[in-house]
C-alpha cells in the first residue's frame, strides 16, 4: 500500500505476488465443493455478516480489478480465507501457541496469543470500530479512495485494535489474499484459474521443461489445476 515508490504495472505486480503464492495454499485447507464491490456468492462458514462485508471490501482494494484481470472478490479470495478458518491452520493448531507472549523484534516471528481465526475476528472488529469512530461508517461503506487510505494506515501500524497491532492484522490479511488469488483453485480461490491465465503461469502440469529456456515466448498450453481443471 505504500505510495513512496514508483507504482509497477498491474501485470508486473501480480507476477511478483504470484511467485510467492502460486500452487501454495495455507496448510491444512481442504477444498469444499464508488459502490462497494458485490460480495462473493459463497455463504460464509466462519465470518458473520459484518465481517464478510469487511473482508470482501478489503480484498477488493488489495487486488483491484482492471482491464487486465479481475479483483480478489471475483477470484474467490474471500471464500478461500473463510474456508481457511475451519482448518488446523485457522485454529492455530499448526503454530506454537504457548506462553509467554511478549513483544519482540520481527525476526522472532509471530508473538500474539491469537490463532488466525481469532486474529481476523478481533482485527475486523477493531478496524470497523475505528472507522465508525473516525469516519462515521464501517469500512465496507467507505469510498474506495478512503478505504485505500485506511488500509495504508493499518499497514503502517497507525491504528490500535486493543491487543491487535494493526500492521500485524494487515500482514495476515494481505498474505491470505495473495494466497487465495494465486493458489490452486482446489483450495477455493483463483476461480477459473484467472490469475494464472493473466500472468501466463502453467499451473500443475506434470512437465513443461521444454519451455523454461524459451525466454520471451508465450507458453501455449494454458494453465491447469491439480484437479484437472483447465483455463
Amino acid at each position: 500500500m505504500s505510495r513512496s515508490h514508483a507504482v509497477p504495472s498491474r501485470r508486473t505486480f501480480m507476477q511478483v505476488m504470484a511467485g510467492a503464492s502460486a500452487l501454495v495454499a495455507t496448510p491444512g485447507v481442504v477444498a469444499r465443493g464508488h459502490a462497494a464491490p458485490s460480495a462473493s456468492p459463497h455463504a460464509p462458514v466462519f465470518f458473520n455478516d459484518a465481517e464478510w462485508k469487511f473482508l470482501n471490501a478489503a480484498c477488493a482494494r488489495l487486488i483491484p480489478g482492471d482491464a487486465l484481470g479481475p479483483d480478489a472478490v471475483a477470484l474467490g479470495v474471500p471464500r478461500f480465507i473463510d474456508l481457511q478458518m475451519d482448518t488446523p491452520y485457522g485454529r492455530g493448531q499448526l503454530w506454537y501457541m504457548h506462553e509467554p507472549f511478549v513483544a519482540g523484534p520481527a525476526n522472532l516471528g509471530y508473538q500474539l496469543p491469537h490463532a488466525p481465526c481469532e486474529l481476523y475476528r478481533r482485527g475486523i472488529a477493531g478496524a470497523n470500530a475505528w472507522c465508525l469512530q473516525h469516519e462515521g461508517s464501517d469500512f465496507a461503506n467507505l469510498p474506495a479512495v478512503r478505504q485505500d487510505e485506511v488500509l495504508t494506515m493499518m499497514e503502517k501500524g497507525e491504528m490500535a485494535f486493543d491487543d491487535i497491532p494493526s500492521d500485524m492484522f494487515f500482514e495476515q490479511l494481505l498474505s491470505n489474499t495473495m494466497e487465495g488469488a494465486f493458489s490452486d483453485p482446489v483450495h477455493g480461490g483463483n476461480i477459473g484459474l484467472k490469475s494464472w491465465t493473466m500472468i501466463g503461469f502453467p499451473g500443475a502440469r506434470a512437465d513443461f521443461m521444454d519451455w523454461v529456456d524459451q525466454y520471451g515466448v508465450a507458453y501455449p498450453l494454458g494453465s491447469v489445476s491439480i484437479s484437472g481443471e483447465t483455463a
